[in-house]
């Protein structure tokens, strides 16, 4: 684990160029901090690194290596899940902000900042270049518009509405059912190491464990490996589909062609 807690004076550094940001208008206890956890364990050998900050800038940084590694793909998928501040202290809002692509994930502590960061506005709300990938990502919209932070209508996937695990009888699939049956099933224990009676209380609460960090992390890599493998399996389905169509099936076979 890699601590920068922040200082006094570091606000004072960044307070021009914070000055034309968005505010949060969300109760909690405001500190600027940032935590990263390297080599969190995922399936096989996979790991994956995790920042966890509640300072814009720091949060931008990520934000552009999460831009970068989606430069020149066709599929430009980013899974996107949000944590909520605690039921019994309404209104309920947004507290944790995860986005995630590859083996890279932010978490952005939304209760402990102050500010949202200037790349995640224009990441969210692009118009062409991105599509977001979550669960039950109607709900985390309402709650990030009530802490002024919006995603772009026609640009989200709710995985949960578009893809089924087969033969499970259940009326709603779960993230970690979901995981487990496209990805492996490690994710069928991927809420292990919480409490998710008391630790979802901590979403609003100011510095987050390592191990609520590290759960959201891990969800936020399986939203988007599940989407991942599904869209692509789904793409593959579609083309061969074309394929038949065309009658390509029904052409003789000529071994020196591509």
């Amino acid at each position: 684990m890699e601590e920068e807690p922040s200082a006094k004076h570091h606000h004072a550094e960044t307070s021009d160029k914070s000055s034309n940001l968005i505010d949060i208008n969300v109760l909690g206890e405001k500190r600027e901090y940032t935590t990263t956890l390297k080599g969190v364990e995922l399936h096989g050998n996979e790991t994956l690194e995790i920042v966890c900050t509640s300072i814009p800038e720091k949060a931008d940084e990520v934000i552009s290596k999460l831009w970068m590694k989606l430069g020149g793909r066709f599929r430009r998928i980013v899974s996107v899940g949000v944590h909520y501040t605690n039921e019994d202290e309404p209104p309920q809002m947004a507290a944790v902000l995860q986005l995630c692509i590859d083996e890279l994930c932010l978490v952005y502590h939304i209760a402990a900042a102050t500010k949202w960061p200037k790349r995640l506005t224009e990441m969210l709300q692009h118009e062409k270049l991105f599509t977001f990938a979550g669960f039950s990502i109607e709900s985390d919209k309402e709650k990030l518009k009530l802490s002024s932070m919006e995603i772009n209508p026609n640009k989200f996937i709710d995985i949960q509405r578009k893809w089924r695990v087969p033969y499970t009888g259940k009326e709603y699939d779960s993230l970690t059912d979901v995981a487990a049956s496209v990805i492996h099933p490690f994710y069928k224990g991927m809420k292990n190491k919480i409490n998710t009676q008391e630790d979802y209380k901590l979403w609003g609460t100011s510095e987050l464990p390592d191990n609520l960090i590290e759960y959201a992390g891990v969800d936020a890599y399986a939203a988007y490996k599940s989407w991942f493998m599904i869209d692509y399996i789904t793409d593959g389905s579609e083309y061969a589909k074309e394929r038949e169509a065309e009658n390509f099936y029904d052409r003789p076979y000529c071994p020196f062609t591509g």
